[in-house]
């Protein structure tokens, strides 16, 4: 590896990719408590410096094995912290594909070959596009077992074919195509979605182009929650609001005719579900 120019850039000469993992003025310290344990060769300790800035000690390792902790993978170093950080986001998603074609796709296949024929999965999940609600790590849930929509709040919309084709579509085909036998609405705590409803203009004007109006279609659950806990906090409403926007959801995904049929011949069951991501915690419950 060698310096190639007055930026403070570092060029990879040779060998697999280095990694920084973080800057620390300690590398033993470093090392005993990052390093070791993930199976890494160390390259080098450097110092560098960005224009006015001063001198920072930067730590590069190779690793021997995939990392097992979030890392910031360096094939040049740029003359800051933050660029450098910038510059990673194909990295992470090459890294954690590799990994995945390592530890999933690679021991699996024969379930691979089959999902390359079709998919059969048991599951509709509605859940909200939260970065921290995740159904396929929550419920662990493997390839072709879950169809899965998420969108602001887990909402579902009452059937209306002039509006919502999107989420209609993505009903209709996994219960009429694929014949799934258990749809699931997950709400979430601490929900941005619900706290946008309970926040909504009763005079109806908005101040976002979609959002106001997207999170409307759980209007029913704001006036049940208003009404009936009106010594609650925001926040308490909130968490109210969170469980019965579920509900609502619910009861708009029996107005879709295949859902409906489904439910009366019992090919079909819905679910109502809850994640408390703060305490951990999951409920559910059949609708």
């Amino acid at each position: 590896m060698e310096k190639t120019s007055e930026e403070e850039s570092w060029v990879v000469g040779s060998g697999g990719p280095l990694y920084l993992w973080r800057v620390e003025e300690r590398w033993d310290s470093f090392r005993k408590r990052h390093v070791s344990p993930y199976g890494s060769t160390a390259i080098k300790r450097h110092h560098w410096r960005g224009r006015g800035q001063p001198e920072t000690p930067l730590l590069l390792f190779r690793l021997d094995s995939p990392p097992r902790r979030q890392h910031v993978p360096v094939l040049a170093t740029p003359s800051s912290l933050a660029t450098a950080v910038e510059m990673t986001a194909v990295e992470r998603l090459k890294s954690g594909f590799e990994q995945f074609k390592k530890e999933v796709y690679e021991k699996k296949p024969d379930e691979f070959s089959k999902l390359a024929e079709g998919q059969s999965p048991k599951f509709l999940v509605f859940a909200c596009s939260d970065s921290r609600v995740c159904p396929s790590v929550l419920f662990n849930f493997q390839p072709g077992e879950a169809f899965t929509i998420r969108n602001i709040a887990n909402m579902v919309p009452p059937f209306d074919k002039t509006r919502y084709s999107g989420i209609g579509a993505a009903i209709e085909y996994p219960v009429v195509y694929l014949k799934v036998e258990n749809i699931i609405v997950i709400g979430h705590s601490r929900c941005g979605g619900i706290k946008a409803l309970l926040s909504t203009n009763d005079d109806g004007s908005t101040s976002t182009d979609f959002i106001e109006d997207w999170v409307k279609i759980c209007i029913p659950a704001k006036d049940r929650i208003k009404k009936a806990y009106t010594d609650l906090s925001f926040d308490e409403q909130c968490s109210k609001a969170e469980k019965e926007a579920v509900k609502i959801s619910i009861e708009n995904l029996k107005t879709y005719p295949y859902v409906k049929e489904g439910l009366e011949k019992k090919t079909l069951i819905l679910y109502g579900g809850y994640y408390d991501f703060v305490t951990g915690a999951f409920d559910t419950w059949e609708a």
